[in-house]
């Protein structure tokens, strides 16, 4: 698969449909970042009139997943990816549109190297914070990956 926001946006259709169904959409995708953004809605909102917290941990999940998934194909070796801790923090009612952002290429290049390298799993944090229309943050989501070169 090319990644191309479009395509993630096909890829959460038929294999992430929760997300794909309450708005998360993949905005843009380079070396270094993605960026996937969500707007409230009905569908994803919580009895106290913003978004529900799960719907950002999908966004945010997907901004650091896709991000990931990109590196590893571009690696061209067979690596599997599983989260294996998760923690989050909310400052602000999420309202209107959030973007989720997950600027940590660099560092994901460097995890699957040494994953190659060494041929021992490795673990490493990626944050996606969630900034509103204003500017604003409203959460931040610290996603733990492991990753390990398959034989």
């Amino acid at each position: 698969m090319t990644f191309t926001p479009r395509k993630l946006n096909l890829f959460t259709l038929f294999k992430l449909p929760a997300a794909y169904f309450t708005g998360v959409r993949t905005k843009s995708i380079d070396a270094q970042t993605c960026i996937v953004v969500v707007k409230h809605r009905w569908i994803n909102q919580n009895p106290f009139n913003s978004m529900f917290w799960a719907v950002q941990g999908m966004a945010a999940e997907f901004a650091t997943g896709a991000l990931l998934m990109m590196k590893i194909k571009n690696a061209q070796k067979n690596i599997s990816m599983l989260v294996i801790n998760n923690n989050a923090s909310f400052s602000k009612k999420a309202k209107g549109l959030i973007s989720f952002s997950c600027s940590q290429g660099n560092l994901v290049d460097e995890a699957i190297q040494k994953a190659i390298e060494t041929g021992e799993g490795q673990r490493f944090v990626l944050t996606a914070s969630g900034v509103d229309q204003l500017g604003d943050r409203v959460s931040s989501f610290d996603f733990e990956w492991s990753i390990k070169l398959k034989h």
